[in-house]
């Protein structure tokens, strides 16, 4: 049972570039065997001029038809739809990828949190056949996870036949043997009497035997932590306190050693700035007692060049590589020429090669190995809404072979034997880990096959599915323009009635400085099996587009991102796509403050939901962690601003119904930002209702609640906004100034 505190009021629910190519998948073991062109057309004539999402979209509705043949569409209002697509199975397959890595024998490992398990992460192996089922390696004593920087992110390491990980109730580092499966992990940092030490994004130093890691220390200071790069020797059966290897700075991440460990890399950063916004990369040199007696700064010392150096990695035959913005404001992969002391780009592109650094652990590129000794870099990039996995072929004048894969959403890549591993998806796929055969000239995939999915029995309902369409709208500024999204309805069995617009519920992205990506999520299917259209908004400030765009929200805050939803849905309206009548506007964490904003200070949006949102800046900036408590210098300004912007403050504003959620855990934005807001629009008459969960952080981890909030945001929208009646059986929580 989950224990929810609502309002006061205590209930328990029940636990609970476009291709010509198409695909043929045997989706029971998803395989894809890609298949030529010439077989292609023999066997899809009709589909010859589609992309494959296109194609593969077209041959759904046609299952969909056909499963409807007999029998008309059912006549009903938008939103009022059934759906197979319940808050159940939405749930259910809300499972979060916290990595991969290969062991010493080829086999992957990822990383998987479990809504069912109350959110625990374990880590899994691939099975050692095709067919059978993969491997839990992780003791079901343990969680692997780490609360570094609150986000976390880069939780293990795997060398060959040991893993380290994070264990998320004491946050102690414990190492393991992939061979000895019933030896129980072995704690390698010292017990503190709780988890006020936290590691991340380490690695295996085999030269000294140790383990390298970034610390956060919060002994002294829960919200002030020491953070530094540290090493702890594997060879003692006592506990040491490790040992400080680099020290000095506000934030470090992406410590990587070189081949032979006579070399260090890592970033760094300070206050006030974000990882995105400057940071510096460094290089140690390694004494023959393992302690840095030399170091250089490679990039972002150069107070001329503005760039956010990121994602060092040192190739086999010793060079370092890296991605940085500093010529064109897109991060590109560059390298270091260590005898000239100088930086080059490897291939420049307006595109972005890695992602904003919000976790650790990212890995947006690998080294390839070639029977032809080339020096290749495998790589996901993206441009315009759609990521690609590519290939540079690092000669004097580096050339980029785009490879032809199912995904257009691309994140981490791992190097495997004679492959490699993709996390991805795209708008039939949700989050998956993909592998991926190349020819020997490393210039095609030849071979795709899932590994891993966080919902593997998706495909059986995408008759019901609502394909994304990347729109660009004008913003409030002349010529200037911004991204989203847009999901239209689509359930095969309804129709809604002649003349009616559907209601719209848009969304606003964390962040800020982050990016949503038009892939498969069921959450959002659920909104548009049921008749409602959903809009999924990159407003200025969003990474994907470049340094330029994304410094839009710097001192707009508020701002921006409140005109920028606004003229999105204002958009849909005028285009005939949506009822201007029923807009509603959602989001969590920073999304949640740009939803209470807009409600605030715009009278666009009917309804709105705020998921553990921002309704005090200057509160946040004072009760915040320490990796975003300079975040709204930037972002926002000093105290007058913050006063103006915050929700709070503007009560008098506010003029239509609202549903707040909030984790009681949660250290990145606290419940008193949630109480406060609800209490306020209280007492203003509005209506208004909050749901609190225990044991709940910074985003939802638990089945039970997660399931709650979407029933909960439907029902909500539905009574006050909607004019329909929902075909779900959900009770709806109390709303004050209504019910």
């Amino acid at each position: 049972m989950a224990v929810l505190t609502i309002a006061g009021l205590t209930r328990c629910s029940a636990s609970a570039t476009s291709s010509s190519r198409f695909f043929a998948r045997n989706f029971s073991h998803f395989s894809t065997r890609l298949l030529t062109s010439a077989a292609i057309k023999s066997q899809h004539r009709s589909c010859k001029s589609m992309s494959a999402p296109a194609a593969t979209s077209a041959l759904n509705k046609d299952a969909a038809h056909e499963a409807t043949a007999k029998q008309e569409k059912i006549t009903a209002p938008y939103g009022s739809w059934k759906s197979p697509i319940t808050a159940d199975v939405v749930s259910g397959a809300s499972k979060r990828l916290g990595g991969t890595a290969v062991d010493g024998h080829g086999r992957l490992i990822w990383l998987e949190s479990r809504p069912t398990e109350s959110g625990r992460a374990v880590l899994v192996r691939e099975p050692e056949k095709p067919g059978d089922e993969p491997v839990d390696i992780t003791p079901k004593e343990f969680g692997v996870r780490t609360l570094a920087q609150e986000y976390g992110g880069g939780a293990f390491t795997v060398a060959g036949d040991v893993v380290i990980f994070a264990n998320y109730k004491d946050q102690r580092l414990y190492k393991q043997r992939l061979s000895s499966p019933d030896v129980p992990p072995v704690a390698i940092t010292p017990d503190y009497g709780g988890p006020s030490v936290c590691y991340a994004d380490g690695i295996l130093d085999a030269r000294f035997n140790r383990y390298i890691s970034v610390r956060e220390d919060r002994r002294e200071s829960s919200q002030n932590p020491t953070t530094t790069i540290v090493s702890i020797a594997l060879g003692s059966e006592d506990f040491q306190e490790p040992e400080l290897l680099v020290g000095g700075c506000d934030f470090y991440a992406f410590p990587r050693l070189d081949p032979k460990s006579e070399r260090i890399a890592w970033i760094q950063w300070r206050h006030p700035n974000m990882p995105w916004d400057r940071s510096e990369l460094w290089v140690g040199y390694l004494s023959e007692n393992g302690e840095i007696h030399k170091r250089i700064c490679i990039a972002g010392s150069d107070p001329s060049i503005v760039e956010s150096p990121t994602e060092p990695k040192w190739s086999p035959d010793g060079e370092l590589f890296f991605i940085t913005d500093r010529e064109n404001g897109f991060w590109n992969l560059h390298k270091w020429i260590e005898s000239e002391s100088k930086v080059i780009p490897v291939y420049s592109l307006d595109a972005e090669f890695t992602r904003p650094l919000w976790v650790f652990g990212l890995n947006s590129y690998e080294f390839v190995e070639s029977h032809e000794q080339r020096n290749l870099v495998a790589c996901g990039y993206r441009q315009r809404g759609r990521s690609y996995l590519g290939i540079i072929d690092n000669q004097q004048s580096s050339t980029l072979t785009v490879l032809d894969i199912p995904f257009t959403d691309i994140n981490n890549i791992t190097s495997g034997n004679g492959c490699l591993y993709v996390e991805g998806a795209s708008a039939i796929h949700p989050s998956s880990v993909a592998k991926v055969i190349l020819d020997d000239h490393k210039s095609k995939a030849v071979e795709f096959s899932i590994i891993w999915s966080s919902s593997p029995d998706s495909l059986k309902y995408s008759p019901y599915f609502s394909m994304p369409e990347l729109i660009e709208f004008p913003t409030e500024v002349p010529g200037q323009y911004a991204y989203a999204y847009f999901y239209p309805p689509s359930n095969p069995i309804y129709q809604a009635n002649q003349g009616e617009k559907p209601p719209l519920l848009l969304k606003s992205h964390g962040g800020p400085t982050d990016e949503t990506r038009g892939f498969l999520n069921l959450n959002i299917q659920y909104w548009t099996s049921r008749g409602w259209a959903f809009a999924d908004v990159n407003y200025g400030g969003s990474t994907g587009y470049g340094r330029k765009y994304r410094e839009r929200l710097i001192g707009q805050w508020g701002i921006v991102d409140v005109n920028d939803c606004c003229s999105c849905a204002t958009y849909l309206v005028d285009s005939g796509k949506v009822d201007g009548e029923r807009l509603c506007i959602t989001g969590g964490s920073a999304g949640g403050y740009t939803t209470l904003a807009a409600l605030a200070f715009r009278e666009t949006f009917k309804a709105g939901a705020s998921l553990y949102g921002v309704a005090d800046l200057k509160l946040l900036k004072e009760e915040t962690h320490k990796f975003e408590s300079h975040y709204i210098d930037n972002l926002v300004g000093g105290e007058n601003e913050c006063l103006k912007r915050s929700p709070i403050h503007h009560v008098d504003n506010f003029s239509c119904p609202i549903i707040l959620f909030q984790g009681l855990d949660d250290k990145v934005v606290p419940p008193d930002q949630a109480r406060k807001i609800y209490q306020a629009l209280k007492d203003k008459g509005l209506p208004v209702a909050l749901v609190e969960y225990e044991g709940e952080q910074h985003g939802f981890r638990k089945a039970e609640n997660i399931k709650f909030t979407l029933e909960q945001q439907m029902v909500f929208f539905a009574r006050l906004v909607g004019r329909f009646d929902v075909a779900d059986d959900i009770t709806p929580i109390k709303i004050d100034n209504f019910d």
